[in-house]
């Protein structure tokens, strides 16, 4: 039988909640290595719980698979062991084995992780059970951030750097949600940064040690032997090795500089069905405070969490379901899901909850000192609103200023990017604003459809239109307004939508026109790389263009074989 719903609810709520703050995980990142991915991980980890899936087994199996990096493979096998739990006091009688689940999952456990988190949860749950009422509840939850805090002074690259653990630090913001949705629904939750007055930024004199030449590995394998004895053939192969799973399917992750060693250690063992490798690298710094005011912009705007990283940019994600994977829509390969849309996957998408984006505007207005939030226009998601009314009932001070920007997909994205980069040198907040306004009123962006057949899958036209547009094969083009998507033209061929695209460019543009000019790109790079984007520069050589992938919120809507440019003039 599936868990009850208000477990399942619990479950969600807490990733929710860990979701939001994951930027702030990032930036604390610092054991076992300082590749500022702990938030990111548990945020892809977790994603599962967001949705019950059709069993007990399958929802393990979901996690199983998405579990990634060290943090959120432990992580994994502590919440695995809580799937399914019916009520509260099963919940309890849980989670001690959830702990040892997590700690022998670890091939060298260390104090001051998120291992000692779950301890301490155990630890309060024999000594006194679950708490009766809110003050024993509010009891427990200081005996977690008591543990959270020790962490700094229990391993000497959290000491050097003067931070808490982030794998701790996620834990804590999960449980904590998890555990009031529970037991004080209506308890208000504080802000992390209040929680933590201190360990939440790290040191400037702290420098870590560069890794030289390892990988992070995440790799599936179905097993002959059993965890224990894969463990033991794994100990010589790499560091920060974490296993979990069950019966033959095992889920590995390790650091290691020899992958091809490791691979055929892995097929020694059993057959290795899904591998992902990275190149360990400690990421360029950059001041998310620069300027006088922070930007904060939808993922639907076609920017990258590269891009969000390098601008100092906080991005607010959506979700996407492929088949019955869940994946926030900036941490999911594009390759993956066009391979899934013409595979005939089913593939949906789908807001964060109100209780994220909730808080999410207090973690950002609480890391910084002045937000401008450059809003996903209100015709197409319901995050206008939702900002809106949240900054009416929280934000006081008028800390947060949201625009309504009537737009999307690159759009958006380039309005965001070049106010971003204005913000760095602006004088004051006002400037900046005024410059975000003027933006989003002079960006253009035409889109490019292939096939008329993934919007009527999805409802957003008919589907007899849909049919007839793709029996006389018409390519529509789409421009995003603030009262919707607007159709501009119609072609019959990709020469016909360059030719279209460099027309309207050349109304709108000078040939020596100081302009960003954003090509965007589905599942079809190779084309738009090698045809449109020289098209478009030996045409504007003043202007600066730019080639990165649609949004797959937008890509899921419009499907393989979509491209767009968006530009503006500056």
């Amino acid at each position: 039988m599936a868990p009850l719903p208000r477990i399942d609810q619990a479950l969600c709520h807490g990733y929710e909640r860990l979701a939001a703050w994951a930027d702030l995980l990032d930036r604390i990142n610092v054991f076992p290595v300082a590749d500022a991915d702990t938030g990111t991980n548990l945020k892809i980890s977790l994603a599962p719980l967001r949705q019950p899936a059709s069993s007990i087994v399958q929802q393990r199996e979901n996690l199983l698979r998405a579990a990634t990096g060290n943090s959120g493979n432990i992580a994994c096998a502590f919440l695995g062991e809580l799937i399914g739990t019916r009520q509260p006091d099963e919940l309890a009688q849980r989670i001690p084995n959830a702990r040892d689940r997590a700690r022998r999952a670890v091939i060298d456990p260390q104090p001051g992780t998120m291992l000692t988190l779950f301890d301490t949860l155990a630890d309060s749950i024999d000594g006194s059970g679950w708490p009766a009422d809110q003050r024993q509840w509010t009891a427990m939850t200081r005996q977690l951030e008591t543990a959270v805090a020790a962490t700094t002074a229990m391993l000497p690259d959290l000491a050097q750097a003067g931070v808490v653990d982030a794998g701790a630090l996620g834990m804590f913001i999960f449980l904590e949600g998890l555990l009031a949705f529970i037991f004080a629904p209506s308890h208000p939750l504080r802000p992390v940064t209040e929680i933590f007055t201190t360990g939440l930024s790290i040191d400037a004199r702290y420098a870590p040690a560069l890794q030289a030449d390892d990988y992070c590995v995440n790799t599936l394998l179905h097993a002959a032997a059993d965890l224990q004895t894969v463990q033991q053939n794994l100990r010589d192969c790499g560091s920060s090795i974490v296993l979990s799973g069950r019966a033959d399917r095992i889920k590995v992750h390790l650091h290691t500089p020899d992958r091809d060693r490791l691979r055929r250690r892995l097929t020694e063992l059993g057959t290795v069905t899904e591998w992902c490798e990275e190149h360990l690298t400690v990421p360029t710094e950059t001041s998310n405070a620069a300027g006088p005011i922070h930007i904060m912009t939808d993922a639907a705007g076609s920017l990258t969490r590269e891009d969000a990283r390098q601008l100092g940019v906080t991005l607010l994600s959506s979700y996407l379901t492929i088949g019955d994977r869940v994946v926030p829509e900036t941490l999911l390969d594009p390759t993956d899901l066009y391979a899934a849309m013409a595979a005939g996957i089913r593939v949906t998408t789908a807001q964060a909850s109100v209780f994220e984006r909730r808080q999410s505007y207090q973690s950002v207005i609480q890391r910084f000192d002045r937000v401008l939030y450059l809003c996903v226009g209100a015709v197409y998601t319901g995050n206008y609103q939702t900002a809106t009314r949240w900054q009416a009932e929280n934000d006081a001070p008028q800390r947060l200023t949201i625009i309504d920007t009537g737009s999307a997909s690159g759009r958006l994205g380039i309005a965001a990017m070049a106010t971003a980069r204005f913000a760095r040198t602006a004088d004051n907040a006002g400037d900046v604003e005024t410059f975000a306004r003027t933006a989003v009123t002079n960006s253009r962006e035409l889109v490019f459809l292939d096939t008329l057949k993934y919007l009527a899958a999805g409802g957003r036209i008919s589907k007899t239109k849909g049919f007839f547009g793709d029996l006389l094969h018409l390519k529509p083009i789409i421009s995003p307004e603030p009262e919707g998507a607007a159709k501009v033209g119609v072609v019959r061929s990709r020469e016909e939508q360059l030719a279209f695209a460099l027309q309207r460019l050349s109304r709108d543009l000078g040939k020596d026109t100081e302009a960003i000019i954003l090509v965007q790109y589905t599942n079809n790079r190779p084309w738009v790389e090698t045809i449109v984007v020289p098209a478009m520069a030996s045409r504007y050589p003043a202007a600066e263009i730019l080639l990165q992938p649609i949004s797959l919120t937008s890509g899921a809507h419009m499907g393989p074989g979509t491209w767009a440019v968006a530009y503006l003039p500056l």
